[in-house]
């Protein structure tokens, strides 16, 4: 799954619509992390490592918008969070980007 700027964006929205507090730190990290990629390369659409890193946050993020879409505000868990948080953060290190930078 890959998610353009505007995609994004929309996650951020939408987290935000629907209430869900654990997407929507998702969303805000996957924004962080686009703007790094932005301004550390030729663009987010570009350079395909961190994409590749966030596919699974992506994944989660479409999944409880989508489901929240047909029913009540279906929020990711913690642990999912967490788990696709674990390519991003190995992306960065081998980068060498404290993961401050981009995970706050």
């Amino acid at each position: 799954m890959w998610m353009n700027e505007y995609d994004i964006e929309d996650a951020l929205r939408l987290t935000a619509y629907f209430e869900l507090p654990v997407a929507r730190r998702g969303a805000e990290i996957l924004s962080r992390l686009k703007d790094w990629t932005n301004n550390n390369s030729d663009g987010w659409p570009y350079w395909q490592k961190p994409s590749r890193a966030a596919d699974k946050l992506m994944t989660a993020l479409t999944s409880a918008i989508n489901a929240s879409r047909r029913s009540d505000n279906v929020d990711m868990t913690e642990a999912q969070l967490k788990a696709a948080l674990i390519p991003i953060k190995s992306f960065l290190t081998r980068q060498g980007v404290e993961h401050s930078e981009v995970m706050l």
